[in-house]
């Protein structure tokens, strides 16, 4: 039997419907929440809660968006935990980082379907979501501050100020990664990617998750057309 040949511009999926949608929800509470959010911390950011119309409309919003956000998050996370697991290739990733800031990934470090980098947001933002929704509820003053006392809340007021940094810190980083790398933006959106890409940017999931599919699908239509 002949080798199959599968043509670098052949579209797989990336991102199935349910991440994707969990996505977009995500940012859009992400914009909402975290604008909101910063305009309370921040007086000369105050004018951001315009968006929501007034202060107050804005202080009953942003805790809501931000349950919402969490859920939006925790989908994400049971798709894609198993994913970002460190792994022994990480550290050459790792090792090689100047590299990998020159856009030569591919040829210092093996990627499955996530890079080191990628696996370090997932955990901060599940160390920084964790601690945003305890926090978030114990400043609640609508319906849990009470039961709460004042040490406690100024504490609880600490962690969200530095949790809220650490989570616009790596989305910030999250997005500017996604414009860099050509195609994720696309793969987040539509969902797919083309052979060329994963071969570059993630080339063991290439090979052991995507490929085997692919040539059985190949081989599949290639025993039909006969």
């Amino acid at each position: 039997m002949s080798k199959i040949e599968i043509p670098n511009d052949h579209k797989i999926v990336r991102h199935k419907l349910p991440a994707r949608l969990s996505h977009w929800l995500l940012v859009l509470c992400f914009i909402v929440t975290g604008l909101s959010g910063l305009a309370f911390f921040f007086p000369d950011f105050s004018w951001l809660v315009e968006i929501l119309g007034t202060p107050q409309l804005a202080r009953i919003v942003h805790p809501f968006t931000g349950i919402v956000m969490f859920i939006a998050f925790c989908n994400l996370a049971r798709i894609y935990y198993h994913h970002n697991f460190p792994e022994k290739n990480d550290w050459v990733w790792l090792k090689n980082i100047v590299e990998v800031l020159k856009g030569n990934e591919h040829a210092v470090s093996d990627n499955g379907k996530y890079n080191l980098g990628q696996k370090m947001l997932f955990w901060t933002l599940i160390i920084a979501m964790f601690t945003l929704l305890i926090t978030g509820i114990i400043m609640w003053r609508q319906y849990f501050a009470h039961n709460f006392p004042i040490p406690v809340i100024r504490i609880a007021i600490l962690l969200h100020a530095t949790c809220a940094f650490l989570l616009f810190t790596g989305i910030m980083v999250h997005i500017y990664m996604a414009f860099w790398v050509k195609g994720s933006i696309r793969g987040m959106v539509e969902g797919w990617v083309t052979v060329r890409w994963a071969k570059k940017h993630h080339p063991r999931w290439y090979r052991e998750e995507v490929l085997p599919q692919l040539e059985k699908e190949f081989e599949e239509k290639q025993k039909s057309s006969h």
